[in-house]
């Protein structure tokens, strides 16, 4: 399994519209094969910082959904980043059961 995680800093003025911007992202990834969950979204103590997090079955199915990477007025949007992406070993459910 991968991980991917970490967060975008754009100015606090641009956060809501650079969300909106990615909604169909979100919406493609999660449709996508190997996809265990993705999510982008608001921070709930930085107005600049929007937190970033993605889990895949495995890097052919991560690389199947990846293309360029962000358009140009996305990435025009963006002050800073800093996003890693994390090989998983093993799984353990801190829920006891799925609540889904």
């Amino acid at each position: 399994m991968l991980i991917v995680a970490g967060h975008l800093t754009v100015a606090a003025t641009q956060r809501e519209a650079y969300l909106a911007g990615c909604e169909r992202v979100v919406e493609q990834a999660r449709r996508m094969p190997g996809c265990l969950d993705f999510a982008i979204s608001a921070d709930r103590v930085d107005p600049q910082r929007i937190n970033v997090f993605e889990r895949w079955r495995s890097r052919t199915e991560l690389e199947a959904f990846r293309g360029d990477g962000p358009d140009d007025a996305a990435s025009g949007a963006l002050l800073g980043a800093a996003v890693a992406e994390y090989d998983v070993a093993a799984e353990r459910s801190l829920t006891g059961a799925d609540l889904e």
